[in-house]
């Protein structure tokens, strides 16, 4: 199979194919495992799976001990924290010890962590803890080794291929609260631990031990360095790693997107309490906030589509501008108008939907592989820290204001600001 795709994508360069709406199904016909195996493990990733979850467990936990809403706010920004030191350490040690190994030690380690949470106490430095030891344990399963797998196989098709991969997370957006509302409801807060400690183990470590595979001679060097294999870029193509954290490109890029995921979160851990505080029951904020996952789907795919055959950051520009329209209609809309809310929840879906398929998509175009792990790497960790202040930024603005008006302007402001920020980088560079 490998060597089927090697012939194939042979001819491929590291520029886009031409700008047709046909889509070239080769490349999808030999790669779509690695498509599901990608998109599940993503999807169970405790970066997506604890924070959709999050905003249905915050009323129960605080319910069960007490704890102030803004405190556990907070306990987001641990989780990211450990977001961010996996994000440094997974490139390494999938260069030493490869991908589906350091994948198949972590699903493991995520399954444990999310049980061991089912034993909190009533200091709220264990759920603390709890959520920074879900970081790392969730180090094989980041964003970092996904798309360098999707990369690595799709040339032609490479943005379809990303958003259909990170939909993944929009799965979980759509899917996940509800689920935890109903093992809530059941059983207490205990079972939504327990759901989440199911999922690694039932849908993604069996595909992980079958499927999850690179092209033959892709297989990342020690020394960082790529054997030919004519699969996605060309062998070494792109910039090394010092020269990428040189770049003005690269900051400018980081900077632009950290504005946006920040944003992103603290929307995502704080619309169920928002629409809670209008009035509307549990079920129902939870069922308005499933849309928010159907939207970010449909949106990822949409702009997966677009950026293999329109400029990339023109279509993110656009994408990113919806979710600022979201935060002013959320900011203004009654409890009683179910129609617009979920419009505006949708909005904001779309532009998370956009943000990560844009990201790995830039990286690749603008980067290269020859280091796109650790390149994604710093991005992902600069993101994270981002998304790290964000949930503790939010809580704080909620204790001093008593509503969420604040939050939804700067979070407004920061959506638009980021998607102007993106067009001063210029078209895609040509690699030796």
């Amino acid at each position: 199979m490998t060597t089927t795709l090697a012939a194939s994508s042979a001819s491929s360069k590291t520029q886009p194919a031409a700008n047709t709406l046909a889509i070239d199904f080769t490349e999808f016909k030999l790669g779509w495992r690695v498509v599901i195996v990608a998109m599940m493990g993503l999807a169970v990733n405790a970066s997506a799976s604890m924070l959709y979850a999050f905003g249905t467990l915050v009323i129960p936990l605080q319910r069960a001990f007490g704890w102030e809403r803004g405190d556990l706010q907070s306990a987001v920004s641990f989780l990211f924290a450990g977001a961010i030191v996996s994000s440094q350490l997974v490139g390494w040690l999938n260069l030493r010890y490869g991908m589906k190994r350091v994948t198949v030690l972590s699903l493991l380690a995520l399954a444990l962590s999310f049980a061991a949470m089912t034993q909190l106490r009533s200091s709220i430095v264990g759920l603390y803890v709890g959520f920074f030891v879900l970081g790392i344990a969730s180090l094989g399963t980041i964003h970092v080794t996904w798309t360098q797998l999707v990369n690595l196989w799709f040339e032609r098709n490479r943005g379809l291929a990303l958003a259909l991969v990170l939909s993944g997370t929009g799965l979980t957006a759509a899917l996940l609260p509800s689920g935890v509302a109903w093992a809530v409801g059941q059983w207490g807060w205990q079972a939504a631990f327990l759901l989440l400690a199911a999922l690694p183990l039932v849908l993604v470590l069996p595909l992980a031990l079958r499927w999850m595979t690179v092209p033959q001679g892709a297989e990342p060097l020690p020394d960082g360095k790529r054997m030919a294999s004519g699969v996605g870029q060309p062998a070494q193509s792109g910039l090394s790693f010092s020269a990428g954290v040189r770049s003005l490109k690269f900051w400018g890029l980081n900077l632009a997107l950290s504005l946006v995921v920040a944003s992103v979160v603290a929307m995502v851990s704080n619309t169920v309490p928002l629409l809670r505080d209008k009035g509307l029951s549990a079920v129902a904020a939870s069922a308005v906030f499933g849309s928010f996952g159907l939207s970010l789907i449909g949106g990822r795919v949409l702009v997966g589509y677009l950026v293999d055959r329109i400029w990339a950051p023109g279509v993110a520009a656009v994408a990113l501008t919806l979710p600022a329209i979201g935060c002013l209609l959320l900011a203004i809309t009654g409890p009683t108008e179910t129609g617009m809310l979920v419009l505006a929840t949708m909005l904001v879906g779309i532009g998370a939907g956009a943000e990560f398929d844009i990201a790995a998509y830039l990286m690749s175009r603008y980067f290269g592989m020859r280091d796109y792990g650790r390149l994604f790497g710093v991005h992902l960790g600069m993101i994270t820290a981002a998304s790290t202040l964000a949930p503790w930024l939010a809580g704080t603005l909620y204790k001093s204001t008593g509503s969420y008006t604040t939050m939804l302007t700067l979070c407004g402001s920061a959506f638009l600001a980021g998607a102007l920020m993106l067009l001063p980088l210029g078209r895609y560079p040509k690699f030796e």
